[in-house]
């Protein structure tokens, strides 16, 4: 069965030129062409992926991606300006997994598009061969039941941010950069931002920091990467 993308794009003739290259490689396409339509055609469709434009009429494409983050974990790739870095930024803070940035080669996008969906078929990442359930203080993580308890308390995780903690739990003490974080979790052929790293890992302090402002499980190993001290 094929993988289904939706394309945002209010620019008609990029918007064409999208649908044509996804169709010449076996995808199906749905299509918006403003944000409001992007956000009811992926609620009903689940889409495998979403190209969504930044600027876009009604809602733009960062508001977008706020909003089917908070619902999904469906693979957001943003089409940004040349230049527009507060747009890559933000997007990334926003939770979307890579960006392009116009004008773009068909060719490169074709590529990121193959290897974003080859790396959601795999499947979670596998942690360094990590026993089913791993115990850091009052934190308890569990890889058959999928879950995360704080105390007892259940702490709601997406699947990336489990597997991040997984990885880093089961890696106690021992400092991982931000590559090999990426290289774990997103695939060797990763070509986005290491910044969604730093993203996902300020979401995780969020949830399992006494205090996340001056966090003490996850420190930051300056200029390289992040340590799990428990």
């Amino acid at each position: 069965m094929p993988n289904t993308v939706l394309v945002v794009e209010d620019e008609e003739n990029l918007l064409a030129a999208l649908t044509y290259n996804l169709g010449r490689e076996g995808y199906t396409v749905l299509r918006a062409e403003d944000g409001q339509a992007a956000l009811t055609l992926a609620r009903r469709h689940s889409p495998d992926l979403i190209i969504l434009d930044v600027m876009l009429p009604e809602l733009d494409g960062l508001e977008v991606c706020r909003i089917l983050r908070r619902e999904s974990e469906v693979p957001i790739m943003m089409l940004t300006a040349k230049g527009e870095e507060i747009d890559r930024v933000v997007g990334l803070e926003l939770g979307a997994d890579d960006y392009v940035t116009k004008p773009f080669s068909t060719r490169e996008l074709m590529v990121r598009v193959r290897n974003m969906l080859r790396r959601t078929s795999a499947g979670p990442a596998a942690t360094h061969d990590a026993p089913d359930v791993l115990a850091a203080g009052d934190l308890v993580i569990d890889a058959v039941s999928h879950t995360v308890r704080r105390d007892g308390e259940p702490v709601s995780c997406t699947p990336r941010e489990f597997d991040l903690l997984s990885l880093l739990v089961a890696n106690r003490g021992r400092a991982l950069s931000r590559d090999q974080i990426l290289e774990r979790l997103w695939g060797h052929d990763y070509i986005g931002d290491t910044r969604t790293v730093d993203v996902h890992v300020r979401w995780l302090r969020e949830k399992i920091e006494p205090d996340p402002a001056s966090p003490r499980r996850i420190v930051t190993v300056r200029g390289f990467g992040y340590r799990f001290d428990g």
